[in-house]
C-alpha cells in the first residue's frame, strides 16, 4: 500500500473536513476543521494523508522553536484504521519533521486515556515525561 503527506489545499481541504474517527474516539482528537482553519492563522504545517491515492487521514504539527517541533494533529478515518495506514504515515511525517538542520526534539500529547496511544507512540522511539502544562494530555518525545 502506498502512504502519502500531501499538502492541504484548495482542492482536498472539504474531504479532510469530512475525514470522521469512530464515536469511541471522538473525545481523543480534535476536529480537523478547527485544526485547519489554526493551521492557516498561526502558520502551522499541515498534510492530508492519502492511501493508495485515496484521502484517509490528517496530520498537523508546529515548530515550536529551531529546535523543537510538536506534533498537534495526527487521524486516520474510521474507515482505514487498523491497516497500518497509521504508522506508515507518522514514519513519513517524522522524516519530513527531522529534516529541520537544529532540531533536537519531537514532542507528542495524547490523552492518558487512549488505551493505543502510547504503545504505538513508543514503538517510534516517544517516551513519556509527564503530563502537559494542562495537565490534561500525557507528554512524549523523542530526541533527535
Amino acid at each position: 500500500m502506498e502512504v502519502l503527506l500531501q499538502p492541504v489545499t484548495r482542492k482536498n481541504y472539504e474531504q479532510v473536513c469530512e475525514l470522521e474517527v469512530s464515536k469511541e474516539q471522538e473525545d481523543l482528537v480534535a476536529e480537523n476543521t478547527w485544526s485547519l482553519v489554526e493551521s492557516l492563522f498561526e502558520g502551522y504545517e499541515s498534510r492530508a494523508i492519502y492511501a493508495n491515492k485515496e484521502l484517509v487521514g490528517f496530520f498537523m504539527w508546529v515548530h515550536e522553536t529551531s529546535e523543537k517541533t510538536s506534533i498537534w494533529r495526527f487521524m486516520i478515518d474510521q474507515k482505514f484504521q487498523n491497516k497500518g495506514i497509521g504508522r506508515k504515515a507518522l514514519d513519513l511525517a517524522l522524516n519530513e519533521i527531522k529534516q529541520s538542520t537544529k532540531l533536537r526534539e519531537i514532542e507528542i500529547c495524547y490523552n492518558p486515556a487512549n488505551p493505543v496511544a502510547k504503545d504505538f507512540y513508543s514503538s517510534f522511539g516517544f517516551t513519556e515525561v509527564g503530563m502537559d502544562e494542562d495537565n490534561e494530555d500525557m507528554l512524549a518525545v523523542i530526541n533527535v
